[in-house]
């Protein structure tokens, strides 16, 4: 029965008068020893003290009712504000085109030429050969006009930019049609521009902190570089112990050969440059042997993928 404010009054006085009397008893048994022997009952032994407490509570506290939310289920404040936040927070962003395409394929091919021709002409030698995901690098002279380029003659390729220093060039590379790009290290003003957009951006990192620096700033995938220099397979195998939810990307120095190993450690993909774009055969314009480099390559992933 809920208690008047009056009775509220009547009842808080009552307590306090108690309690003043309960502590003169006290000072009274201290300065006479011989009062501490008399069985005397305190005062307060008269009170029931959960049925007073509460009664006392009542007065200042308004009954507790749970929150009530997700359709009217009574639940508690954490779990409440969980549900709130859940039905109003935005969808999340559907995933660029480019990651599951290099997830599947886990080889990019890295273009590196003195000219736009050649850059094109290897290019198309390397998509003939069975190469899905390929990347030019920023600095070929006129590396937006090879873009647009292979995206209109390979249109169901994926085609990005490698070597990405600075939001400048991002920007135009992403507007030539570029769906994915790469770079050497972090560049946070281009990750930040390209997050919830449908342009993939794979920052590159050398140490276990700056893994965790990208993928934390919202990077999806990482490219480990140089990572020949860092120790090859057995630096991604450590690598990913703490981090066995960070996707990586093997960058440098990768051979045809060591693929399968490198995916093996762990890695989700690797870069090839030299050993499908042959030094040799680019300068002497022989796009066969690229073409033949780049079929041997998939084959190579292919194998890996039945271990």
């Amino acid at each position: 029965m809920k208690l008047k404010r009056v009775g509220c009054h009547s009842r808080i006085s009552q307590l306090i008068d108690v309690a003043a009397l309960s502590h003169t008893s006290q000072r009274r048994s201290l300065g006479n020893p011989s009062a501490g022997t008399s069985r005397a009952r305190s005062p307060l032994r008269r009170l029931s003290v959960g049925k007073d407490a509460m009664a006392l509570a009542s007065c200042f506290s308004p009954p507790f009712r749970p929150p009530l939310c997700a359709g009217g289920r009574s639940l508690s404040p954490v779990a409440c504000a969980c549900a709130q936040t859940a039905a109003t927070a935005p969808a999340a962003p559907s995933l660029p085109k480019a990651l599951p395409a290099i997830l599947d394929s886990r080889l990019i091919a890295c273009v590196r030429a003195q000219d736009g021709n050649t850059a094109m002409e290897a290019a198309c030698a390397a998509l003939s050969g069975g190469i899905s995901v390929l990347e030019i690098v920023m600095s070929t002279p006129g590396v937006l006009e090879v873009i647009r380029g292979l995206l209109k003659d390979y249109p169901s390729s994926v085609i990005g930019v490698g070597t990405v220093l600075n939001a400048e060039d991002a920007r135009k590379a992403v507007k030539a049609g570029a769906q994915f790009l790469m770079s050497p290290g972090t560049v946070m003003e281009i990750l930040l521009d390209l997050q919830n957009t449908d342009v993939l951006y794979i920052p590159g990192a050398m140490t276990p902190t700056e893994v965790l620096f990208a993928y934390n700033a919202g990077a999806r995938i990482i490219k480990i570089y140089p990572v020949s220099v860092l120790g090859g397979c057995d630096y991604i195998k450590a690598l990913k112990k703490p981090f066995p939810h960070i996707p990586v990307v093997a960058s440098q120095g990768i051979t045809t050969d060591s693929i399968g190993n490198y995916i093996e450690c762990g890695a989700s993909a690797v870069v090839l440059s030299d050993a499908i774009f042959e030094k040799e055969a680019m300068r002497q314009r022989n796009f066969d042997v690229i073409h033949r480099l780049a079929h041997l390559a998939t084959r190579q992933v292919g194998q890996a993928g039945k271990c």
